[in-house]
């Protein structure tokens, strides 16, 4: 059985044993692969893993030895699961392995902006601490969580475990889901109600032809001036000129962003010039922990399928 990793560098740059995946048939792991270099790669393979390349129709077409297909990522629109279908091609994707891991970078960048310990860590380091005439200084004002009402744009698992921290820390719960439904200790509310309503709004849906630029210009608008947003979910939820425009503007006080429209992002992109943006590489997925349980779900899933009986099939 031949095996074929294609883009494996971002799962395990070096950290993480192939072993479970070596012990299955004949193993070859590329730490990326452009999609020209993708039919080659895989030719005579039964078994095809893949994170973020895309295997499109001319690819499935072309692997005629294709059996399998395992993403080693929840997202499995990088797959055209209606050309693998058609071929009796069995597609799994690893459904939750980073839900506490985002749910800790949310607050992560959270706690950033409302403490600002980068800030005032280079502050101190640059000498502006010394000599100072009193014990303490702060270079922007701290804000406390306490009592704040943070307000969550999809509310799914990921939602609901950054949710709980939230609780720790005594702030309120709402959340807007396009179909109403009770969940305890959060409050349903409408779009503009959140938007409105919310100190702090964290992203946490999907992205769809509904919610794509669903943070832009009017949104931005309705917010608090105060207000803090967080995106932890897809780049493109957010419309960025719209957003840069009210961060330096002073329409919003502050975002934090583990996910851009483009990645990576082009030099000029207009956030990176924004008053008060974290802008961190897409690495709320990216524990040691969360990383392991990936790839010990994508070996099982595998093992799972060789024994006839798949698991977390998409499509």
């Amino acid at each position: 059985m031949k095996i074929v990793v294609l883009d494996g560098y971002t799962l395990n740059p070096g950290d993480l044993s192939w072993a479970p995946l070596e012990a299955l048939g004949e193993f070859t792991v590329y730490d990326r692969s452009t999609p020209e270099q993708a039919i080659e790669r895989c030719k005579g393979a039964e078994i095809i893993l893949i994170n973020k390349i895309k295997i499109r129709e001319q690819e499935i077409e072309a692997l005629l030895s294709l059996k399998y297909i395992g993403l080693l990522s929840t997202g499995y629109d990088v797959v055209d699961i209606n050309a693998a279908s058609k071929r009796g091609i069995i597609v799994t994707n690893v459904p939750s392995y980073g839900t506490e891991s985002v749910a800790q970078m949310v607050f992560a960048l959270l706690l950033e902006l409302s403490n600002n310990v980068g800030l005032h860590n280079e502050a101190v380091k640059n000498g502006e601490w010394s000599g100072r005439n009193d014990f303490c200084f702060w270079k922007r004002p701290l804000i406390e969580l306490y009592g704040k009402t943070i307000g969550f744009i999809g509310f799914g698992r990921i939602g609901q475990a950054t949710a709980k921290i939230a609780k720790s820390f005594g702030m309120k719960v709402i959340y807007f889901v396009p179909k109403k439904k009770i969940i305890e200790e959060a409050e349903w509310v409408s779009l503009d109600e959140l938007l409105k309503g919310s100190d702090i709004i964290s992203l946490h849906c999907p992205l769809n032809n509904d919610t794509r630029g669903i943070i832009n210009t009017s949104a931005l608008e309705k917010m608090k001036d105060t207000a803090l947003l967080i995106n932890t979910s897809r780049g493109p939820l957010i419309n960025e000129e719209d957003l840069a425009s009210a961060l330096n503007n002073d329409r919003i006080a502050g975002a934090g962003l583990d996910v851009l429209s483009i990645e990576p992002p082009a030099n000029t992109n207009p956030l990176f010039n924004a008053k008060n943006c974290i802008i961190t590489p897409h690495i709320a997925w990216a524990t040691i922990e969360a990383r392991t349980r990936l790839l010990n779900t994508a070996t099982k899933n595998l093992k799972s399928f060789l024994n006839g009986k798949p698991e977390n099939t998409v499509g």
